[in-house]
């Protein structure tokens, strides 16, 4: 698999740096690299980018407001010299973060996890047997047939396998985590609840009991379940 990538760095060592790493990675092709957010904004559209290392602290427009604004198909690797910046550039779903001054190995990590994450995503959902989410900083393979159901809160994820007896934690949207599943076998009960269909044992009184825990089902979803329930 080849990438399409940008820079966008404000530091012309650092962006000469970068530019050199992506031209001695061979599944690495690079489209554009930008010394500014706004400039990239200007061009970066004619030349669309699979993955994006992007510089967080810029002037006008920073890296994390401009991850916002790119296409959503584009990954993103955040680069910066201030770690506390790792927390908000996990919020708007980075592929990764790496700390100035950046090594060759770190940075091939970054793309490679990039490759890992664009072949799963190229495999038709619903022969999915598993997939990769961020927890801690790390890509973690899920087995969708070990998934009882996942949990949102907020700004994270919690997927809950059978087996093991911690969930992980994930820091992503319920929405992305949905795309991600194959309608076939999961199915959103609540706005904060998905429950593998195949899972499913036991049913008290409108809800869907794993364990301890019983899964209500909101009005919103109603429909969506009894056409389960009845097989539709």
């Amino acid at each position: 698999m080849n990438l399409r990538c940008a820079i966008v760095d404000d530091e012309p060592l650092a962006l000469n740096l970068l530019e050199s790493y992506v031209k001695k990675t061979p599944f690495l092709t690079l489209v554009g690299k930008y010394a500014s957010a706004v400039q990239a904004m200007d061009e970066l559209g004619e030349n669309k980018a699979d993955l994006l290392f992007l510089d967080i602290q810029m002037p006008q427009l920073s890296g994390l407001e401009f991850s916002k604004l790119v296409d959503a198909r584009t990954r993103i690797v955040f680069t910066t010299a201030f770690e506390q910046y790792a927390i908000e550039g996990y919020k708007v779903n980075a592929l990764d973060y790496l700390l100035k001054p950046i090594s060759y190995p770190d940075f091939l990590q970054a793309a490679n996890k990039a490759v890992q994450w664009f072949e799963l995503q190229q495999k038709p959902r619903e022969k999915k047997d598993a997939i990769f989410v961020k927890s801690d900083y790390k890509l973690v393979r899920i087995e969708l047939n070990n998934i009882l159901y996942i949990e949102g809160l907020k700004d994270y994820v919690k997927i809950y396998e059978a087996g093991n007896p911690h969930p992980v934690l994930s820091l992503m949207s319920m929405k992305s985590m949905e795309e991600m599943l194959p309608a076939s076998r999961f199915l959103r009960v609540h706005r904060s609840f998905i429950v593998n269909k195949e899972k499913i044992r036991i049913i008290d009184r409108g809800r869907i009991v794993f364990g301890d825990t019983y899964i209500p089902i909101s009005d919103s979803y109603k429909e969506a379940w009894q056409n389960y329930l009845d097989g539709k």
